[in-house]
């Protein structure tokens, strides 16, 4: 899943996203209302996560020309003002959901989680394919029922090509869903972590490279003897 988060405070920042992607989002980073607008124009976000006061400006100013212009993707307000007026506010300008500082991480990741289901834009709860089983909001990954640790970026790729299994995907556009804005389209970065997660996978390969295009799960592969018998 691929967050924009607006956030200019220089502790808080750097923290929040090193956490985010430790949860397997893939994050957009902006400091100002002016990049969130470019990022969000030029990149798909499944939530906007915005704090209200920034530099050069509110928040709100953005959200409200963002529905304006027809972008419908789920808001998430972070402000220090938790009073009635302004949690009202920021819904009437066409926010989703709305979270005080100090606030808790794994209220945050749930929060971003349902607007996202609620938005009919997430993934499954639990995407399965095969002999393999992704669990979105547990964050756990199973081949023929054993735990298997991928990394976030591994844990992502693999989301994307379950949620369009049989299908093509292109390198293409797993950079656009699984790499932040500084990714270079052009490198190789989908050709290494694709070896990675086939060297987790093991044998036989369930990932098929489609020359050219990009890459597919393989249909329903047997298991080999060692984990067929477990």
């Amino acid at each position: 899943m691929k967050l924009l988060l607006l956030e200019d405070d220089a502790e808080l920042a750097p923290a929040l996203v090193g956490a985010l992607r430790d949860h397997a989002f893939v994050v957009d980073h902006a400091t100002t209302i002016a990049d969130a607008d470019l990022l969000v124009a030029t990149s798909h976000h499944d939530v906007l996560v915005l704090d209200r006061a920034v530099p050069d400006g509110d928040a709100l100013d953005l959200v409200d020309q963002l529905r304006r212009g027809g972008v419908t993707t789920p808001v998430l307000l972070l402000t220090a003002h938790g009073q009635v007026a302004d949690r009202v506010a920021g819904f009437e300008h066409g926010a989703d959901d709305y979270v005080v500082k100090p606030f808790a991480l794994p209220e945050l990741v749930a929060r971003i989680r349902a607007l996202a289901r609620r938005q009919g834009t997430a993934r499954a709860r639990v995407l399965t394919s095969g002999r393999l089983e992704l669990d979105v909001v547990r964050h756990r990954l199973t081949l023929d029922g054993i735990l298997l640790s991928p990394t976030p970026k591994e844990f992502a790729v693999l989301e994307v090509l379950l949620e369009r299994a049989g299908e093509v995907v292109s390198r293409a556009e797993l950079v656009e869903r699984c790499w932040d804005e500084l990714t270079e389209p052009s490198s190789n970065v989908v050709d290494v972590l694709v070896g990675q997660l086939r060297r987790r996978l093991g044998e036989p390969d369930l990932i098929e490279t489609v020359r050219g295009v990009g890459y597919r799960l393989a249909d329903d592969a047997p298991a080999p003897p060692d984990r067929a018998e477990r």
